[in-house]
């Protein structure tokens, strides 16, 4: 199972929930890091899975392809994010 997914489980997050998170992912990644951070998961456990993410990004695919969900819609979103703002 997806790590990132794995975390989100553990910390007793619905399958709906994370459906969503990772749905807003796609269209909106600056706003699904304020939906991390509202989930109130202790940052000790936060921080090794955001750091595996950091050094694997694929982490994010793996888990929408995982999930089902469009994943050309995150390849929108990163294209979002790398543009120069």
């Amino acid at each position: 199972m997806n790590p990132i997914i794995a975390l989100l489980k553990q910390e007793n997050i619905s399958d709906e929930k994370i459906a969503a998170l990772f749905e807003q992912m796609t269209q909106n990644p600056l706003m699904a890091m304020a939906s991390i951070a509202e989930l109130g998961i202790e940052q000790e456990k936060l921080q090794p899975v955001m750091m595996q993410v950091m050094t694997n990004p694929s982490l994010i695919s793996d888990a929408v392809k995982e999930l089902g969900l469009d994943e050309q819609a995150l390849e929108k979103a990163k294209q979002t994010l790398q543009q120069p703002r």
